[in-house]
């Protein structure tokens, strides 16, 4: 992949944390859902670009977020909700029961690398009850990570195949334009024009948001490249 200007340390932008030549809040869309959910993000992650996490507490109407590390205690009161059932997301626990109301429901995400995630549920595990997502779905479509393995998703994908579980359509939908908003201008960001073709190929952005794309794609340079690669 080429050259990232991310890593050149160029300007973000404080909302959606991508590079100023590439800020999709003009796309910016909020999320609705009788759901509860909540973020519990690994210390070591609130530092990434990458991370999805902060992309739901951002579009996610009522999201909160809460910080697992060593110096972050937190207790099941600390992020539990009265009159709620706590659902934890994560593959070592069963599909979810058919039947629940989902403004009953809440939802704690845990964002990390698969490690940390792991460490993170053995921490947490005893909070609520641990659901996974159904098997044999089509592959993560996060194009800025490498998932180890088939099966694995981006904390905000996995969000939207459990809403989609629970008859949350047209919250999953918008969920879902949100993140290929945010996946497409990361690949760009990075220069790499051709993998951001690609992917808006499978993508909702040319029909629902055909302004955003035409805005990002018709932006001046930020300055010449001398190696003629697509990083502005």
């Amino acid at each position: 992949m080429s050259r990232s200007v991310v890593q050149r340390g160029v300007e973000r932008c404080r909302e959606c944390q991508l590079p100023a030549r590439w800020c999709i809040c003009a796309g910016f869309h909020a999320v609705d859902c009788p759901i509860q959910i909540d973020v519990l993000t690994h210390r070591r992650e609130l530092g990434r670009p990458t991370s999805t996490g902060r992309l739901i507490q951002r579009v996610m109407t009522g999201s909160k977020g809460h910080v697992h590390g060593h110096d972050a205690r937190l207790s099941r009161e600390d992020v539990a909700r009265p009159n709620r059932t706590l659902w934890i997301l994560h593959p070592a626990g069963e599909l979810p029961p058919a039947g629940v109301e989902p403004d009953t429901l809440q939802v704690l995400l845990l964002d990390g690398s698969w490690p940390e995630a792991g460490r993170m549920r053995r921490s947490v595990e005893s909070w609520g009850q641990l659901i996974r997502l159904p098997a044999d779905l089509p592959p993560s479509r996060y194009g800025l990570r490498r998932q180890p393995a088939p099966g694995m998703y981006a904390t905000i994908e996995a969000l939207g195949i459990l809403l989609e579980v629970l008859g949350q359509g047209e919250a999953a939908t918008r969920l879902r334009i949100q993140f290929e908003l945010h996946v497409y201008a990361g690949l760009r960001s990075r220069g790499a024009a051709h993998e951001a073709a690609e992917f808006l190929a499978g993508s909702l952005l040319p029909e629902t948001m055909p302004d955003c794309l035409r805005t990002l794609t018709e932006r001046r340079r930020c300055g010449p490249d001398p190696r003629g690669s697509d990083t502005a």
